[in-house]
């Protein structure tokens, strides 16, 4: 019988199967991001441009982001994750084929990511509603973490593979075409999550993910100063990182001479994976550590977030972590490996508590249109910060203003992260619970 079988949907077993459809819905875009930053020493060489200009691609791709992530909340709430998250995905596909197919034109680059921006964000607010959906009151931040770990070999893909890519096509083109591939796959991926989410959904008659629960604009004026402190711990951190990750690789081959990609004989296949097990050799290598820092230990994380909470005690530690791992490649010689790997840790905690903390502080049907305000606020700073590093570079000759900058930031958030857990304590404490106790006394 149906209910016996270990894919019906209220088993375990198909919601984690669930969940790795999810996750891939990303992938193709995280590499396609980072698609620029990767190549972007070829790229700058290429175009004949500064420095400046790879950080205003990742500013088109975030100032989309920022316009148009509450509007895709409100979406996700009003007409369903399902339709909402095939709109995000196909807007995706469009953007990243624009960048490949006018890659000599920087004016269309910058159109081209923009249009990512329009959609990429939007989709990650999708899949996040998605795995509140389905994990909620059970798994969730284990879920958040796992989900994670998908969508970082995104991004470690793009770095360890960008320049190879190009390497061995003799066109810094192909990395891009190849991010168009990849996004058409996610796109697929997202047709065979709406079947299982509506099998789902009929099977266990739940209420229509589409219905619309009373959502309105004015439950904004309702939330928590703690889902507020979240929203700016989040910014500063990301900021941090994603930012600094734009140009990082640039940074590494200026500073410590790193090479970009290590020489290897053999096919296309052997040499990408050759670099993938020397990542401590290559400039693009060492600026994956941290996602694959986040990799490798968000899971174990997330199922620690779900024992014991202790999410705002988590992001304080993530946020003071950053701030030495800042200084230490902005001021000192020293290898990046063991500061970036620092950095790692900070990955690993922030977003594994923070989050998974969303659904905890909103109630159900607002829940697209918070994780849309957390995450347009997040776009603010990574709109202005990319082109900070880039215009800062070309002005000092070096990253070292750039290093402070980011150390700085870190500062901030631990600021927020502070009043996070004052605040928290004030309202009962949630964020600070085990899992399934947090969720019952959360909105």
């Amino acid at each position: 019988m149906e209910k016996l079988s270990i894919f019906h949907p209220s088993k375990a077993f198909y919601r984690f199967t669930t969940l790795i459809f999810i996750s891939l819905i990303a992938f193709g875009s995280y590499f396609a991001y980072d698609s620029i930053g990767a190549i972007s020493a070829s790229l700058v060489e290429a175009l004949g441009e500064g420095r400046e200009i790879v950080g205003s691609f990742y500013s088109a791709y975030s100032i989309a982001a920022m316009l148009t992530l509450l509007i895709g909340g409100i979406m996700v709430d009003r007409f369903g994750v399902r339709l909402s998250s095939i709109i995000f995905s196909t807007i995706v596909l469009i953007g990243v084929a624009l960048v490949a197919v006018f890659y000599r034109n920087t004016t269309l680059i910058w159109v081209g990511r923009f249009i990512l921006g329009l959609g990429a964000e939007p989709l990650y607010v999708a899949m996040n509603v998605m795995i509140a959906r389905w994990f909620k009151g059970k798994e969730l931040a284990f879920a958040f973490s796992l989900s994670l770990v998908f969508m970082r070999l995104g991004t470690i893909f793009s770095f360890n593979s960008g320049e190879p890519i190009s390497t061995y096509f003799n066109h810094y083109q192909a990395t891009l075409i190849a991010a168009v591939i990849l996004c058409a796959f996610s796109l697929l991926v997202n047709f065979i999550y709406n079947l299982l989410d509506k099998r789902g959904e009929k099977v266990l008659q739940l209420k229509s993910e589409s219905a619309d629960e009373g959502f309105s604009i004015k439950h904004i004026k309702e939330f928590k100063a703690s889902f507020w402190y979240v929203s700016l711990l989040c910014v500063t951190f990301y900021s941090a990182i994603f930012p600094f990750t734009s140009l990082a690789p640039d940074f590494f081959v200026e500073k410590w001479h790193i090479v970009k990609s290590v020489e290897a004989s053999g096919g296309f296949l052997s040499r990408i994976f050759y670099n993938f097990l020397h990542p401590f050799d290559t400039a693009g290598g060492i600026t994956a550590i941290p996602m694959i820092t986040s990799m490798v230990l968000s899971p174990f994380v997330g199922l620690l977030v779900d024992k014991v909470g202790k999410r705002s005690t988590m992001m304080i530690i993530g946020s003071i972590l950053i701030i030495p791992a800042h200084l230490v490649m902005g001021l000192t010689h020293l290898y990046p490996v063991i500061p970036m790997m620092v950095l790692g840790a900070a990955f690993v905690l922030i977003p594994a508590a923070m989050w998974p903390s969303v659904p905890l502080l909103v109630k159900k049907n607002v829940t697209g249109t918070a994780f849309g305000i957390m995450a347009m606020v997040q776009m603010i700073g990574l709109t202005a910060f990319p082109w900070l590093n880039g215009i800062l570079r070309d002005i000092t000759k070096s990253y070292k203003s750039s290093m402070i900058m980011f150390a700085s930031l870190g500062f901030l958030g631990l600021f927020f992260a502070i009043l996070l857990k004052r605040s928290d304590k004030k309202e009962g404490g949630i964020l600070e619970r085990p899992g399934r106790e947090a969720s019952e006394a959360g909105t």
